[in-house]
């Protein structure tokens, strides 16, 4: 895997042509190209309280965002608004837990679903989220014993996505926001 700065990869990524931004050819460009963690030191911010999206580059046809994990921060059970979503962790290491719905209903907000299979991710192994079963969770495991940053490339941009309560049977949807924007802190940042 060629390690390149986050501006050189960010413009790599931006020459893959509409038609070809698929699953699997940007998956490839993940798998080749991997970014030089020190050059995301000004898109992260931390929090202990939360994990953080932090946006590096955003264009009609994709999102590219740096999320801050701190020890033990695990992320909702969610999917991606039938967006097409990749991971690559430069810092770090993540396990990413997929989940089947098996049932749901829209007027109760009530879903059935079941835990399927999981992924480790780290530097040389990147991921896509299966647009088949796009429920998902990602978690920065205590075991870990150490902070973690992934990249995400979403595809289209979205807003706001469904998260899934697979104790209590029910699903939501949530508003997503920004920690910072461009390597700027918002004040208005939520976690999501």
């Amino acid at each position: 895997m060629e390690q390149i700065p986050v501006g050189e990869w960010v413009r790599e990524l931006s020459g893959i042509e509409e038609r070809r931004f698929t699953v699997e050819n940007v998956l490839e460009f993940c798998r080749h190209y991997g970014i030089e963690a020190g050059t995301l030191e000004p898109f992260l911010q931390w929090d202990p309280c939360c994990y953080t999206r932090n946006l590096i580059y955003k264009c009609p046809l994709f999102e590219v965002m740096a999320i801050c994990w701190e020890i033990g921060q695990i992320s909702r059970i969610h999917n991606h608004r039938g967006q097409n979503c990749w991971m690559s962790v430069p810092i770090g290491k993540l396990k990413v837990q997929n989940f089947r719905v098996e049932v749901t209903d829209s007027a109760k907000q009530t879903c059935r679903m079941m835990a399927t299979d999981t992924c480790i991710m780290d530097a040389l192994h990147p991921a896509a989220v299966n647009p088949v079963e796009p429920v998902h969770q990602v978690l920065n495991l205590p075991e870990y014993k150490a902070r973690a940053v992934s990249i995400h490339i979403y595809s289209l941009p979205y807003d706001s996505c469904e998260v899934y309560s697979a104790d209590k049977g029910t699903y939501m949807d949530v508003p997503l926001y920004y920690t910072s924007e461009y390597g700027k802190v918002l004040s208005t940042a939520k976690s999501s």
